[in-house]
């Protein structure tokens, strides 16, 4: 059903695109915006990881450095299907965690000691399997094709502002100015929908990885409490970046659901509670 929904997302934030595009770009501003808004956000997708990883300072670790992490990642990578990612870890006491990578060959794993010292061996494998399921569905690629999309609707927007695309179409000033605000905030709103609902399904997958879904469940509270406590000097620099975190890193939250790039982590650790009640009464992997 997430798939299916953010199938759906994605398809309604592409009508979008093509409507404001013919209403106030015409085809060739349309053509522009887009090839502009996916050169860019190509060139994220291919360099994010690297960027991203250098802008937390996160250094690799391996079996020397950090054994049971290593080990434990490689473990749930098995258990999922996929190739061992590279395992980073970041100097930062909030207790929190970040895959990254093109694809599934190119994958990171990044967690902040924080959360190795703050989880149990049982709630940081739940941790990692949620980070290993947005590895194994290509959730960074999913969300480069949405910022995309995304950003040429606001780069249209912006170019029917400045370049006084209304006087083309019928739109008029008033007009104009209505879908230049609206089209990038609906944009947005979409874009938002779409990685919370990714954020659901790398609960349910991580939690039929480890076999145990109230191990995530538990992390999850762990963190969330710890978040709103203690910052994230690198986040708080960056906010745009705190998406990609298994819980928003930023303090103060969201200040509506409908712009939250998270879901709420009450309504997550209910589904995962309800997801445990078949899975107690069964032998797991880790049984």
């Amino acid at each position: 059903m997430n798939i299916l929904r953010t199938g759906l997302l994605m398809a309604a934030l592409t009508a979008l695109f093509l409507f404001v595009g013919t209403l106030i770009g015409g085809e060739a501003g349309m053509g522009l915006a887009f090839l502009f808004a996916a050169g860019t956000n190509l060139f994220a997708y291919w360099n994010s990881d690297k960027a991203l990883l250098r802008m937390y300072g996160a250094h690799e670790v391996d079996d020397a450095t950090a054994p049971d992490l290593v080990h434990l990642a490689r473990q749930l990578a098995d258990q999922a299907g996929l190739p061992m990612p590279k395992v980073y870890v970041v100097e930062n006491d909030q207790p929190n965690a970040f895959a990254t990578g093109r694809n599934p060959e190119h994958a990171a794993l990044c967690v902040t000691r924080g959360l190795l010292a703050r989880m149990s061996q049982e709630e940081l494998a739940g941790v990692l399997a949620h980070e290993l399921s947005h590895v194994k569905h290509r959730d960074t690629l999913t969300m480069t094709i949405t910022a995309t999309i995304a950003g040429a609707v606001s780069m249209l927007a912006n170019f029917a502002l400045f370049f006084g695309g209304g006087r083309r179409n019928g739109l008029g000033f008033v007009g104009l100015l209505l879908v230049s605000i609206l089209a990038p905030i609906a944009a947005i709103l979409v874009q938002m929908a779409i990685s919370r609902t990714r954020e659901f399904e790398a609960d349910r997958e991580g939690a039929e990885i480890s076999g145990r879904p109230l191990w995530l469940a538990s992390a999850l509270q762990k963190i969330e409490r710890a978040a709103d406590a203690i910052p994230n000097p690198e986040a708080q620099a960056n906010p745009a970046t705190a998406h990609l975190f298994i819980i928003n890193p930023l303090h103060g939250g969201n200040w509506s659901n409908l712009f939250a790039s998270h879901p709420s982590t009450a309504e997550r650790i209910a589904r995962l509670e309800a997801m445990a009640a078949p899975v107690t009464a069964q032998s797991g992997p880790w049984a």
